[in-house]
């Protein structure tokens, strides 16, 4: 035997025409704040793309197959496809590059900071004890 859960409080809102099913406030309300641009961007920009020397390859595949059987604009379309991933692919090498440069530049200032930290400690330590030998004379 089935038995089935009390769902009366739902049945209710639908035929209320109540299309919000949960009782309890603290459900989200939607914004509608169009002029903010987070709203159309991609949570997770190139998310799709991480394989593009492949998509690359096979949209260059379908172009030539494409243009094999005497269908042009198709094969247009494909190498247009194709020139795009290669474009995402130019681009990601560019970050890469500007990642990198940053990354030791980076590193570079952090070593001279430690650099220079290090001389003052020094400089403190030698101080210390050039006013511990005075005080011992």
């Amino acid at each position: 035997m089935v038995t089935f859960r009390n769902n009366n409080g739902r049945r209710s809102n639908f035929r209320r025409n109540d299309r919000n099913f949960k009782s309890s406030g603290e459900r989200n309300k939607f914004n509608n704040n169009f002029s903010n641009s987070e709203n159309f961007q991609r949570k997770a920009p190139g998310r799709n793309n991480h394989n593009a020397p492949k998509l690359i390859e096979k949209y260059n595949n379908l172009a030539r197959e494409a243009l094999s059987s005497g269908d042009k604009i198709l094969s247009e379309n494909y190498f247009q496809h194709a020139d795009h991933f290669t474009r995402i692919l130019n681009e990601k090498e560019v970050q890469k590059k500007f990642n990198s440069k940053n990354k030791v530049q980076q590193e570079i200032h952090n070593l001279e900071e430690n650099k220079e930290k290090n001389v003052d400690v020094i400089s403190e330590k030698d101080d210390n004890l050039k006013d511990q030998h005075s005080e011992i004379n």
